[in-house]
């Protein structure tokens, strides 16, 4: 309650946070037994950051997109937002570090570790247009929304409660997608050629989810992560559904193609991410977000350590 006991009891009570809203809550917070700091910390850093280049890229649409659809990415952007602050908080806290903004803005390309379908510029920017980025929103929240379906039951009780709490938000932005790809797709010979077009741009990124890293294959022995590779068929069936409805192919017959390593989870990135970062961080490296001086430029081998990852 933010009664003025409550406020001055501060410095006494731990404040949990659960997508943002600050709440007391009993969620344990320690490491599970045979589960590796290192490889926590990284795996909620990967997820994170599909969440947070993704919400970035939804809001360069501002009001292109017209006031309701506006909205809706903004929204869509915004719970992302709020799931990267929870998973950049657990991380560095396994770590036993404090700044979760340090983690998600203070970094070079090459120590983002994002699934590459989340950078990539699918409009309003010459890479795409509104089909487009709908194919890539209707990819993504479904394989998310089946990440987040095994997630529940993960042994990191921080992981599994967020995972819950995130579900039915998740269902939403893939039926908010979904609905477009139907829209477009069975709008005549214009929509439909727009929607297989966007589709298309995106469709070769595909297989990138379902390649497994080596932290997401080691925590899932323990249960502590969803092994992406058990998801494809669940996704592809998925999808399926909403091609059929739509009118539309599948871009391509094969189960999403194939991926061979490294990748966004590798830290290799498209050359668009290089650019983006670069709209993503000015006003934190800047200073002009809290008002503090310019933040001098990171040594690289400071992040380097703490991501390493094999």
């Amino acid at each position: 309650m933010n009664t003025p006991r409550a406020l001055s009891d501060w410095p006494q009570v731990q404040q949990q946070w659960v997508l943002g809203a600050p709440v007391l809550s009993t969620v344990d917070r320690s490491v599970p037994e045979e589960v590796d700091p290192a490889d926590l910390a990284l795996y909620c850093t990967m997820l994170g950051d599909d969440a947070l280049v993704l919400a970035h890229r939804l809001t360069e649409w501002g009001m292109r997109a017209g006031l309701e659809e506006s909205a809706a990415l903004g929204e869509i952007a915004h719970d992302l937002l709020g799931q990267a602050r929870v998973l950049f908080g657990r991380a560095v806290e396994v770590r036993g570090e404090q700044d979760e903004d340090l983690l998600a803005y203070q970094r070079e390309p090459a120590e983002y570790r994002n699934v590459r379908l989340a950078e990539i510029d699918c409009g309003p920017g010459p890479g795409g247009d509104f089909p487009t980025t709908v194919a890539r929103l209707l990819l993504f929240t479904t394989w998310r929304l089946a990440v987040f379906e095994e997630l529940v039951t993960c042994r990191d009780a921080v992981l599994g409660t967020l995972a819950a709490r995130s579900l039915h938000r998740l269902a939403e932005h893939r039926n908010h997608a979904a609905q477009w790809v139907i829209k477009l797709g069975d709008h005549g010979p214009g929509g439909s050629q727009l929607m297989s077009n966007g589709l298309q741009r995106v469709w070769p990124l595909a297989a990138e989810l379902f390649t497994a890293h080596p932290v997401e294959a080691r925590l899932a022995d323990v249960g502590c992560a969803v092994d992406p590779s058990d998801l494809r068929v669940q996704v592809g069936q998925g999808l399926d559904e909403v091609f059929s409805i739509a009118r539309l192919q599948r871009p391509a017959p094969t189960e999403f193609g194939e991926f061979v390593r490294p990748g966004g989870r590798d830290g290799a990135h498209t050359e668009s991410m290089e650019f983006l970062l670069a709209d993503m961080q000015y006003l934190v490296r800047a200073g002009l977000a809290s008002g503090r001086a310019p933040q001098k430029p990171r040594d690289e081998r400071s992040f380097r350590n703490a991501m390493e990852y094999e």
